[in-house]
């Protein structure tokens, strides 16, 4: 692959300019900093809804009188229309260009985050969320995009450390946030913040951003591609959300999955034959693209589905609000906000592949370590095993996504951003059902030989599934006017068979990790950074 030149326009309604290589920032206008700290506000905003509904949700179903279902595709709808549609997201960016696809992402997730706090109807508010994912598609691609264009490649991974330390922080500092807003204003105010957010990075963009666009930036759309594509990527996402529900055996599970790998296949066909592919597969010819992509999905499923757990277990084991528990996620945020811009420096200096290896190498730790948790383990041990997570997460945020997104050419810097959080939320969710099926399954296991062994009163089928389904969530299903020591017996069976459940899906996580550490090394320094070799003086 070669370097692309890059004809950077003032603003979008310019027409096409010639290929002159790139033109200086005037003051602020394009420096690249000042642009990082600008799509940094965007990114927040969507980083940010990711945790901070979750706080809401019960709140909104009180409001809205929604059922446990309806609250759960408050969640679902947004993470669908956001996965499906990242890859095609990026691809726009690529086709118009990468600052007004941003512009126009921040504006619609703004106004869809408006839309929702006026809502009067469950239905109205999975809607407008569906809304939020589409526009947050378009703008989390082009904000790397922009990155990739601006800074010149020796600066590149430090603005990717400072990126990756935004998206971290907003993710992990979601709850607090979220239970303060939900605690003393209401739960329309998590989404009425993203309104003044979003006009603000608006603003920032119209100022600041240029227009960054490779000389042979793709001229035509790839329509069948984005069809079959999006088609496979909803089928693969939607048997991952429902595969809880149904079951892994059942077999609506795996005809979606079957109709997912078909459709991938299909779609693997057809971009060999189109003139201008969705996604042209030689990109994966490229071993360390194709590496930093597995990367992305391993570390999500050991990172995400993980910490899925942690959160029951705070809330539900230790009895904490959710403001004490996000607060006890503490050493993980920071620990991130230190360690990804060093990550940054550190991947600079010696290239991609020992940082990401090491840092896979302290996420096992720290998920071995997670799966020493008992009911009373005290907060500076937790502490201990946060931090060593956000220290080994920070450098593979940062390495994997320089080597996706610098291992790609120049006109595809668009698709490589959606690649990149594509293979992130996919990894999430793989994370979240495959860990929630071992936990599942541990405690179906041993849930019943617990209960008889504490004495207590059997249970009929039917009572033995509702109690795993509540266990499961770490939940002590002690029913109201039982006496105080029945009611104890009951809880500590309850909390030490989830205890054993999360060590066993933490375990898991920690083998994903390992094998992790050993696809590091494919990694290396992206081939086609100097693309974008910036704009203006740093």
């Amino acid at each position: 692959m070669t370097s692309q030149t890059t004809i950077d326009k003032a603003g979008p309604g310019d027409g096409p300019s010639t290929p002159s290589g790139p033109a200086p920032a005037s003051g602020l206008r394009g420096h690249p900093w000042v642009t990082l700290v600008t799509v940094a506000v965007g990114v927040m905003m969507v980083a940010l809804d990711g945790t901070i509904v979750a706080i809401a949700n019960p709140a909104i179903g009180k409001d809205l009188g929604a059922s446990w279902s309806e609250l759960q595709w408050i969640t679902n709808a947004y993470f669908l229309a956001l996965a499906v549609s990242l890859i095609t997201a990026g691809k726009l960016g690529d086709r118009f260009g990468h600052r007004q696809t941003f512009l126009i992402g921040v504006a619609g997730f703004a106004l869809a985050s408006g839309a929702i706090g006026l809502s009067d109807s469950i239905a109205a508010v999975i809607v407008f969320r569906v809304f939020q994912g589409l526009f947050g598609a378009l703008l989390m691609p082009a904000a790397l995009g922009l990155l990739r264009a601006t800074f010149p490649a020796e600066k590149l991974n430090m603005a990717i450390g400072i990126w990756g330390m935004v998206i971290g922080a907003s993710t992990a500092g979601g709850p607090i946030l979220g239970g303060v807003l939900v605690e003393h204003v209401n739960w329309q105010s998590v989404f009425f913040i993203n309104v003044p957010v979003g006009i603000l990075a608006v603003v920032l963009g119209v100022l600041i951003l240029l227009d960054h666009r490779a000389e042979n930036a793709p001229r035509s759309f790839d329509i069948v591609g984005i069809v079959l594509l999006s088609a496979s990527m909803f089928c693969l996402v939607w048997a991952l959300i429902k595969a809880p529900e149904w079951g892994w055996g059942d077999g609506k599970t795996w005809l979606f999955i079957a109709v997912s790998v078909a459709g991938f296949a299909a779609f693997a066909f057809w971009e060999t034959r189109v003139r201008e592919p969705l996604i042209p597969l030689a990109m994966f010819r490229s071993v360390p693209l194709s590496a930093g992509v597995v990367l992305m999905v391993l570390m999500a499923i050991a990172f995400m589905g993980g910490l899925f757990f942690v959160t029951f277990y705070l809330q539900n084991v230790h009895g904490m609000s959710p403001v004490d528990a996000g607060l006890h996620l503490l050493p993980l945020t920071a620990m991130m906000i230190v360690a990804s811009p060093l990550a940054g420096a550190m991947i600079t200096k010696v290239g991609p592949r020992v940082p990401l290896a090491g840092g896979m190498a302290c996420t096992a730790v720290a998920m071995y370590g997670m799966s020493t948790l008992e009911t009373d383990t005290g907060s500076v041990a937790m502490s201990v095993w946060f931090a060593l997570l956000g220290l080994g997460l920070a450098p593979v945020m940062v390495g994997a996504t320089e080597v996706i997104v610098g291992n790609a050419p120049m006109e595809l810097s668009g698709v490589a951003g959606g690649l990149q959080q594509a293979a992130m939320q996919i990894g999430g969710s793989l994370g979240t059902a495959v860990l929630g099926a071992v936990m599942a399954s541990k405690v179906d296991s041993d849930l019943a030989g617990n209960w008889t062994d504490a004495g207590l009163p059997p249970l009929t089928p039917a009572q033995e599934e509702l109690t795993a389904q509540a266990v499961q969530q770490g939940l002590a299903p002690v029913p109201e006017g039982t006496p105080e020591q029945l009611a104890t017996k009951i809880t500590d069976v309850a909390h030490d068979t989830f205890i054993s459940g999360m060590s066993t899906a933490s375990l898991v996580a920690a083998g994903v990790a390992v094998v992790a550490v050993l696809v590091a090394f494919l990694a290396k320094r992206g081939e086609n950074a100097e693309a974008g070799a910036g704009v203006g003086h740093i």
